[in-house]
């Protein structure tokens, strides 16, 4: 999510959108971390001076310039596509169903969005819009007007219609999009200009955090082309998000969005172009997807960094394999990556010849990775052993931590406490993260009832009436090494105990589909998280678990859904941090998820591309930026 900055007008309606949370950004960078900070923004080529420690946010620095003063070599390709890792490939896509980090990551690339983050400052901008939202005196509507040099591939120009038609496919109680749909609902109605097709006016139902930083995470859509008919723009906003009016008998909308969801829509490059400077041009499953420039774009007349488009080729290549991954960056295979594992990059900066071609840093991020545990079970396919908070506790008590974090992330990982990442002001600082403490954990499962009745090594319990063996399937990412290494670990740790888990690898898409429907009794995942104050209503309100959305583990009560409401729409910012702690607090107490590592970003930049920077926020490189270097040393 984008940051919101302006003036503090109208403070108790207009900070809202706008004070508060740069505030919170100020507060941000001046917070102490445990880790010192580093940062050398101009080493030169010298090995020796290479920069291997873990860089973190600082208070004047969000970012890492790069410096491009070394000699270009002879063996450096002087092709100006980039060949960029990826460890797993996109769930899909469609620009409003899917959930990968991967597709958040390309979707920049291929999609334009009205607002978006200034990367450097962590500040907001507008990017389809002229200027940043005017907020109006009811405190609930913003006059908006999109910018003129802005046009679809076909010629036209964006306009209102192409706005309202993407909130109503986001709203659309048929839109596969149950992850997201939370985010939209505070939203009334986007009223189009009729004298004007660049202005449009949001409004809002109430007061809400996100009310505008919604829109940088959401591309705009072309609507002659997705809805060319007006089947879905002909519904009115109070229909689509009312399911117990006339839209439930709409055949016509509910075939339109059979379409909308299709496939087609998802993986066939003839459907993927957005409004960016970038289209897909070929889609091999499993091996790579490539993006191409597209020829007398608008951004090439752009002043913004932001939407220039330098490479004419774009090639993210899918490999999951750590020691292929070695081997391809030692023979200069790729130009990029920000995902390889701490092992690899660790490997790789030993290497003179790497030093040499790349510039490489690990860097701190806002996201974090967690194991979640099914905390409503159905009792048939799914035990139930994770609805109890003592078990739960105890589970977080035989996770062995240092020595996940040393052989997975040669230690440089930072421990994650609770759902709100360390490095941000609103976390709680009076929680510590709980210990590994077998000897603890037992106590707590015996109180529970577990113990080895039978002397064979395994827990077991009565549940209603039948002896029931601590067993349960523990699922993970398979095209992460680093997930995989996590499982094996936990696998040893809980047998040690008495509790049996089965190893089960999934590949992205049906590891969530599964986590969305409840389908699963432990998994391994990580949590992309932005710079911005948190909205807990995706992650953690129960609403979010009923529709299938994010509310994986199916933590939350009438209670806690109620001091999620609260702090989403809190005016004052010295009210807004205790309520965040209050929550903070309470899922702690429940343990729902095992809350693992802050995420270390690993940051690769072939030398040979300059005006190269590296980034705290999501998703850390900017690949349009990247000029290719010529003989002309600067």
């Amino acid at each position: 999510m984008v940051e919101n900055h302006i003036k503090m007008t109208n403070f108790l309606m207009w900070c809202f959108d706008t004070f508060v949370f740069k505030v919170l950004i100020i507060m941000l960078r001046t917070t102490i971390l445990t880790t010192p900070f580093v940062f050398l923004i101009f080493a030169c080529n010298d090995p020796s001076n290479q920069d291997i420690e873990t860089v973190s946010i600082s208070d004047t620095l969000n970012f890492i310039r790069l410096p491009e003063n070394g000699p270009i070599l002879p063996d450096w390709s002087k092709s100006n596509t980039i060949v960029y890792h990826l460890p797993s490939e996109p769930d899909m896509l469609h620009p409003t169903n899917g959930t990968t980090s991967a597709r958040a990551e390309i979707l920049q690339y291929t999609q334009m969005f009205l607002v978006r983050t200034d990367m450097r400052t962590l500040e907001p901008a507008p990017a389809l819009l002229e200027s940043y939202p005017i907020l109006e005196n009811d405190g609930v509507s913003y006059n908006c007007t999109l910018r003129n040099d802005v046009f679809w591939d076909n010629g036209s120009p964006i306009t209102s219609e192409d706005v309202v038609f993407t909130a109503k496919a986001n709203i659309n109680p048929y839109t596969d999009n149950p992850a997201t749909k939370s985010f939209w609902n505070n939203l009334k109605e986007i009223i189009a200009d009729t004298t004007n097709p660049k202005k449009f006016r949001v409004v809002m139902k109430s007061p809400y955090l996100y009310n505008i930083l919604i829109w940088s995470d959401f591309p705009i859509m072309q609507k002659t082309m997705f809805d060319p008919n007006e089947v879905l723009y002909s519904v009115p906003f109070n229909q689509l998000s009312d399911t117990s009016t006339s839209t439930t008998k709409n055949t016509k909308l509910i075939e339109w969005s059979k379409n909308f969801n299709s496939v087609e829509y998802s993986r066939n490059p003839k459907f993927l172009s957005g409004a960016g400077a970038y289209k897909v041009t070929s889609w091999s499953a499993g091996q790579e997807l490539v993006l191409e420039k597209k020829v007398q774009h608008w951004s090439d007349q752009s002043k913004s960094a932001y939407e220039k488009a330098h490479p004419s080729k774009i090639i993210f290549r899918i490999n999951k394999d750590s020691n292929s991954q070695l081997l391809e960056f030692k023979q200069m295979t790729y130009d990029g990556s920000n995902s390889v594992s701490a092992s690899t990059l660790t490997s790789l900066l030993a290497d003179s010849n790497f030093v040499k071609n790349y510039h490489a840093k690990f860097t701190d991020s806002f996201s974090y990775s967690y194991i979640a545990m099914n905390t409503r079970p159905d009792g048939i396919k799914h035990p139930v052993l994770f609805s109890d908070k003592n078990v739960r506790k105890a589970i977080s008590m035989l996770v062995p931590y240092d020595a996940m974090n040393q052989v997975v992330n040669q230690g440089r990982n930072k421990r994650m406490v609770g759902p709100v990442s360390i490095l941000k002001k609103e976390f709680d600082t009076t929680l510590k993260a709980i210990p590994t403490n077998p000897e603890k954990a037992l106590k707590l499962l015996n109180q529970s009832g577990w113990k080895d009745s039978d002397a064979n090594g395994v827990l077991d319990k009565s549940i209603n009436g039948k002896k029931s063996e601590f067993r349960f399937v523990l699922s993970y990412h398979i095209n992460s090494p680093e997930w995989k290494d996590y499982a094996v670990l936990l696998k040893e740790a809980f047998a040690k105990h008495g509790i049996i888990a089965e190893l089960q690898p999934l590949d992205a898409t049906a590891l969530f589909a599964n986590a969305r429907s409840h389908d699963f009794d432990m998994f391994i995942a990580s949590l992309g998280q932005s710079a911005a104050p948190e909205d807990f209503t995706q992650i953690w309100h129960t609403a979010s678990w009923v529709s299938n959305g994010s509310n994986y583990s199916g933590f939350g009560n009438k209670q806690s859904d109620a001091l999620i409401d609260s702090i989403k729409s809190i005016v004052d910012l010295n009210k807004r941090i205790p309520l965040s702690h209050r929550f903070q607090n309470m899922v702690f107490d429940e343990q729902p998820m095992i809350f693992l590592f802050c995420s270390t970003r690993r940051n690769i930049i072939h030398k040979r591309f300059g005006n190269a920077e590296m980034y705290f926020e999501r998703p850390g490189i900017q690949l349009n930026q990247l000029i290719l270097r010529t003989n002309t040393v600067n």
